[in-house]
């Protein structure tokens, strides 16, 4: 499934055309059985948090590390992702492999995004320890775990999405404009635009 949504961006945006894709990981969700709203909860940040015009790929598949790996591999290799964002899949039972499908396709692993994003849930759960997320470079293009849960997927993008657009920017990505009061992004004061 690939639903294709364009987000025309905010007025007065001094942002680039970029390419987000979202892949939720659950064998249930996939199969039907229930709604998935991890998906819904990255597409609703990126609408409210996002000034430049978006292209977002969205894809549901089930808990295989496999056709995780091929989906990931679609989507930035033929689709042309400059983020792509994972939801589902990162914790410590058996079917959960997210992270290490992420890190298979990934050629650079950039641990601090797993460790901030784990910093982030502690503030709200002790069981954030048990979560496995991480962040990873594939050619161009960034790739993070977020959490399952709507409510824990906000808590987390809102604070790490501060250092997306810079990242984007030093993988020679477009440059991504955020809405300030949303979420803040930090870039030098000699790479931003305004």
């Amino acid at each position: 499934m690939d639903l294709i949504q364009q987000l025309n961006g905010h007025p007065n945006h001094v942002g680039d055309h970029a390419v987000i894709g979202i892949v939720t990981v659950s064998d249930r969700a996939s199969a039907g059985e229930y709604e998935d709203e991890g998906g819904p909860a990255v597409l609703s940040f990126l609408e409210e948090g996002i000034a430049s015009p978006l292209t977002v790929h969205y894809r549901c598949v089930p808990d295989d590390k496999s056709l995780i790996e091929e989906t990931l591999i679609e989507m930035v290799d033929e689709l042309g992702c400059h983020v792509l964002v994972t939801t589902g899949g990162t914790g410590p039972a058996q079917r959960d492999v997210t992270p290490e499908a992420t890190e298979k396709v990934c050629e650079k692993i950039l641990p601090g995004f797993g460790e901030q994003m784990r910093a982030i849930s502690l503030q709200y759960v002790p069981t954030a320890i048990l979560s496995r997320q991480l962040g990873g470079i594939r050619g161009n293009c960034l790739l993070f775990n977020l959490p399952g849960r709507p409510k824990s997927i906000r808590e987390t993008i809102d604070e790490i999405w501060k250092a997306v657009p810079y990242c984007v920017d030093l993988l020679e990505g477009p440059y991504i404009d955020s809405v300030d009061n949303v979420c803040n992004a930090f870039r030098p004061k000699s790479a931003r635009r305004r």
